[in-house]
């Protein structure tokens, strides 16, 4: 899997996932657990499957 998050996108979805993580124990709610972990995946490994499909990517183009 080619990396298709940046650096920012990728803060942003971490702190999502945060979020989600306190609102997932708060309500006992497994599906916001779900979307917290999977946003947590997301985040650690700069690859988002939708971007993927449409053919989007946030990180910078390589130096030449």
């Amino acid at each position: 899997m080619k990396s298709n998050i940046g650096k920012i996108d990728r803060i942003i979805r971490l702190t999502i996932a945060v979020f989600l993580l306190v609102y997932a124990y708060g309500q006992s709610s497994w599906i916001a657990f779900g979307f917290s972990i999977f946003t947590f995946y997301e985040s650690w490994a700069g690859w988002c499957a939708l971007y993927q499909v449409i053919g989007k990517s946030t990180c910078p183009l390589p130096k030449r």
